[in-house]
């Protein structure tokens, strides 16, 4: 959708609305300015909790807190006018019990003025959004590679290949049934995000999956080439602006050591008493 065609932020129900029409654009962001520049473009921007690698260095998800996610979705929502926010729930925060997952994912949407939660798991997870869903908080789940269970699942490995297919498809009929109005598939194999996407009633939002899904999601920083730890393979990047910041910082840097910067341009004169002038 062109930014010139939206007319209102979507709501969770116009997400639903487009299962099998034009495909969802959906980004992360984590900050004001980069929300701002998302905002025309998007129509879903997630203030994801990869935050905690991309912003705050942490080695994964696991470390992130719900006072950081509000935080950063305080400071997105100040950049949006035009996309829906949806906030991560961190690991911990939702997983002891559905009453505790409606605490914290109140908590989200009241201090960020979020449309709505993503929380990670399939069927294990699936009361939880009814419990969730019917009590007014719309989720988006996500299912596949679900980076907060990095250490039961051995790594950043790809899900649902062989006979794992039949655990990502339960997953996904499981979040479909139990309200989310739509879900994540993270790097699973294109083949069986086609059949999730062909199967479930609610859009697919791809990362890693396929261009037959109903949506697709990147990590901004990873497609902008400013996060360069590592490189998904599924992150294409569309710029290289963190190698453009190297050498910008170098370059002023060299200049600061030679004394050509500050030049005259940039400092200010002052009237001196007593001076000639």
């Amino acid at each position: 959708m062109s930014a010139s065609a939206k007319s209102k932020i979507p709501t969770p129900s116009d997400i639903l609305a487009r299962k099998g029409g034009t495909p969802l654009v959906c980004l992360t962001a984590y900050t004001t300015p980069v929300a701002q520049l998302t905002d025309p473009h998007c129509d879903i921007v997630l203030v994801g909790d990869s935050v905690g690698m991309v912003l705050h260095g942490l080695p994964s998800t696991l470390g992130v807190t719900m006072e950081m996610m509000v935080l950063h979705g305080q400071a997105v929502a100040r950049g949006l006018s035009q996309a829906m926010m949806v906030v991560d729930m961190p690991f911990g925060s939702y997983e002891e019990s559905p009453e505790q997952a409606f605490r914290n994912a109140a908590t989200i949407m009241r201090d960020t003025g979020a449309a709505a939660v993503k929380l990670e798991g399939g069927v294990e997870m699936a009361p939880t959004i009814r419990h969730l869903t019917s009590r007014s908080i719309p989720v988006m789940a996500h299912i596949g590679l679900t980076p907060q269970a990095i250490n039961t699942l051995g790594g950043y490995k790809v899900q649902g290949r062989g006979d794992d297919a039949a655990r990502v498809l339960a997953d996904a009929d499981a979040v479909a049934q139990a309200g989310a109005f739509s879900v994540v598939l993270e790097k699973v194999p294109a083949v069986l995000a086609d059949q999730i996407t062909a199967q479930v009633a609610i859009p697919t939002i791809g990362i890693g999956a396929s261009a037959g899904c109903d949506g697709q999601i990147l990590v901004v920083d990873d497609m902008l080439g400013l996060f360069t730890a590592f490189k998904p393979k599924f992150a294409k990047r569309y710029a290289t602006l963190g190698q453009d910041a190297d050498k910008a910082i170098a370059a002023y840097a060299e200049e600061v050591r030679a004394r050509s910067f500050p030049a005259a341009e940039h400092v200010f004169g002052a009237d001196v008493p007593g001076a000639a002038k």
